[in-house]
């Protein structure tokens, strides 16, 4: 089985709420195979909430707020892959030092929030954009 979607919208946080929503819906409609535990809907939901704000926050930052942001949503039989496409500068989120525990430090987190969230998650540039792309296997499937 394979299911995908694709949303494109602008890069606005005001629209947030509605990708959030689109999300539920193909969640709903199309997971008989993938398992339907509310806080593996909500974890997704966080993940792509945390890439879209970040993409709108960090790679558009010197972005008209018309510059797209596409996303996909496939649904496999092993797994769910929600990729995240925009428009920034080339990013290596590996850079980025882990906060240590107890700390504080102004931003940062949202990289590791996302990869505790999900199975995988790659940030990659392909040809002009960049893709962020989120992987959660069912609990059956665990990643090779």
């Amino acid at each position: 089985m394979f299911q995908q979607e694709h949303l494109s919208v602008n890069s606005n946080l005001t629209v947030l709420n509605h990708v959030q929503k689109w999300f539920e819906k193909f969640w709903y409609q199309h997971d008989p195979h993938f398992p339907r535990r509310e806080n593996q809907l909500h974890r997704l939901n966080l993940a792509l909430a945390e890439g879209f704000t970040n993409a709108v926050r960090h790679a558009h930052s010197g972005l008209s707020k018309d510059t797209s942001i596409d996303i996909e949503v496939a649904l496999h039989d092993d797994r769910m892959e929600i990729q995240i496409w925009d428009w920034g500068q080339p990013f290596d989120p590996n850079n980025i030092r882990e906060p240590q525990p107890g700390t504080l430090q102004e931003g940062g987190y949202g990289w590791f929030l996302l990869r505790r969230l999900a199975d995988e998650v790659t940030y990659d540039r392909q040809g002009q954009r960049n893709c962020l792309k989120i992987v959660k296997y069912t609990p059956e499937t665990p990643p090779a």
